[in-house]
């Protein structure tokens, strides 16, 4: 069973003001619940099942969004930055209501996929060390990868700070002066790629995160493009 909750708090939660603004709509005369003109916001209704209308305009209640973001460089994953165009300048106002965030971050100068949301348990679920979620990364590296750096990957490497990184997997697409290859690694250090390449002489020239866990990037956004998650893909991240 959906639970009740008071009319003024659902329309505040939805962008529709704060508390006293909506109280103000309501007195008005403006919001209606199930054909009838509202009359007090304390009035207890089950957002997902009772018909609200604000100037006869129907609110549609969810109380949690999930966006895919592709991305782009020179963007930071934040929710603010006095100096830097964010990732939450990108959206829409009709998301910016529900107090996105992104879950996890990607470098400034990093591209690829990016879940923002606003909901807490679940980043805290995706980004909780206890869990190892996976994150697999393309990466364009200056230098040969050999098959004997992936047994170095797969032992640890330790990071220019004395930290020893998690086992993780080094995957060969070509190997050349630039080298293209797949890494997955399961914590989030700062600048951690970069820095695990570092340790073995090499320099990260270009960083893309393709996956998070059970989520895949979805190869017709864009860069700087974005989109809500399917029913189907949020249940694969909620069931990691």
């Amino acid at each position: 069973m959906k639970k009740m909750e008071r009319l003024d708090k659902i329309l505040a939660n939805m962008g529709f003001g704060s508390r006293k603004d909506v109280k103000r709509l309501i007195k008005e005369g403006r919001v209606k619940v199930n054909d009838n003109v509202a009359l007090n916001g304390e009035l207890k209704v089950n957002p997902y099942e009772d018909n609200i209308l604000l100037d006869n305009e129907k609110v549609i209640y969810r109380k949690y969004i999930y966006l895919m973001m592709n991305k782009p460089k020179g963007v930071v994953s934040s929710t603010d930055d006095p100096s830097s165009k964010t990732v939450i300048d990108m959206l829409d106002d009709k998301y910016l209501v529900y107090k996105p965030f992104p879950v996890g971050r990607l470098d400034k100068d990093t591209e690829g996929l990016l879940l923002i949301s606003n909901d807490g348990k679940l980043a805290h679920e995706l980004l909780s060390p206890k869990k190892r979620i996976d994150k697999k990364y393309y990466v364009e590296v200056d230098g040969y990868v050999e098959e004997k750096h992936i047994q170095l990957f797969e032992k640890g490497i330790s990071l220019d700070d004395g930290y020893k990184t998690l086992p993780s997997k080094l995957e060969i697409i070509e190997t050349s002066l630039v080298s293209q290859v797949f890494l997955t690694i399961q914590e989030g250090k700062f600048h951690q790629v970069k820095r695990m390449f570092q340790s073995i002489g090499m320099k990260v020239l270009y960083l893309k995160r393709i996956t998070m866990g059970n989520l895949i990037l979805d190869e017709n956004l864009g860069l700087g493009q974005y989109r809500e998650l399917t029913d189907g893909e949020i249940s694969l991240l909620k069931n990691i």
